[in-house]
């Protein structure tokens, strides 16, 4: 039985039957909701990310950190959707690859850009059940492992140089900025320099769609504002007594806001801007014109 429904019960003299009940009446709405079909029309772009809450596991009940993982999509009218949702200990390469197979078994398609952090057995799994679309690494997570490979004095300067990068608002200068900024970078901090040549195709993929999108799909942010309502939700609870008790109340809290989304009826991107997004076999080829642009371009 749910820990915090129970508490609420015994402060409100509810019997345990009555609180059973409930909690029985909200996980059928909440499975409901996490297995609906999705809908035909597709998702263009998908939003996965992870939170973690504490919870008890196994007969012993030790305390251990739980992935809360949920995949966000914005369908053909640009709206968001909140698609799924699991508990897992561990992002593990197979844990995502079941997790993604099952969007797609509840009719996920359409995918063009997935918009994730840059862990290892998230990017393998997209790769692997997501072949063709392309992948938007976070710019925010990004930031953050560059500036591991930079002196905290120096931090600043690197921060503000990057962000300098994505205020263009053409591709051509996003590239020529991101370049200039690795070269600069390359003789004091070369390990810095590495891993923008590494990442320079995966954090600015989404310069190959529309440029009124750019800002909403450079990062997760969007998806980790539903992950910090989690957080302030659930907070309350502390540590839950089971994944169960994780899935029924996480589960209702972006029921709550899926709903508060479609009352709203409020589009992220227009129609128009969604019907300009380019088609999935275009894609690679667009990919590929940039990887030849790098080669033909040399060293800076």
């Amino acid at each position: 039985m749910d820990a915090l429904v129970a508490a609420l019960g015994s402060q409100s003299g509810i019997s345990k039957s009555q609180v059973s009940r409930i909690c029985q009446e909200i996980d059928q709405q909440v499975q409901a909701f996490l297995s609906r079909p999705l809908q035909e029309s597709g998702y263009a772009y998908v939003y996965l990310d992870a939170t973690y809450l504490k919870g008890r596991l196994g007969k012993a009940l030790q305390v251990c950190s739980r992935a809360v993982v949920v995949a966000m999509g914005v369908n053909a009218d640009g709206r968001r959707e909140l698609l799924g949702l699991k508990v897992t200990d561990s992002e593990t390469e197979g844990f995502w690859s079941e997790f993604i197979a099952s969007l797609k078994e509840r009719g996920l398609t359409g995918v063009k850009l997935v918009i994730s952090d840059a862990h290892v057995g998230l990017t393998k799994a997209i790769r692997r059940q997501l072949q063709g679309c392309v992948w938007q690494r976070c710019r925010v997570h990004f930031a953050r492992n560059l500036l591991q490979r930079v002196p905290k004095a120096h931090q600043g300067m690197v921060t503000a140089a990057l962000r300098s990068v994505f205020a263009q608002e053409d591709a051509g200068e996003i590239l020529s900025r991101w370049d200039d900024l690795a070269a600069s970078l390359a003789e004091r901090f070369p390990k810095a320099t590495e891993l923008m040549n590494e990442a320079r195709e995966d954090v600015l993929a989404f310069r190959h769609f529309p440029q009124p999108h750019w800002k909403k799909v450079w990062s997760t942010n969007l998806l980790e504002r539903v992950n910090e309502e989690i957080k302030r939700r659930t907070r309350v609870v502390g540590i839950f007594p089971n994944d169960a008790s994780i899935t029924r109340l996480v589960g209702a809290v972006l029921l709550e806001q899926h709903e508060h989304w479609q009352l709203e009826g409020r589009r992220m991107f227009s129609a128009e801007s969604m019907a300009a997004i380019p088609e999935l076999e275009d894609l690679p080829a667009l990919l590929s014109a940039a990887a030849a642009e790098v080669q033909d371009a040399g060293p800076r």
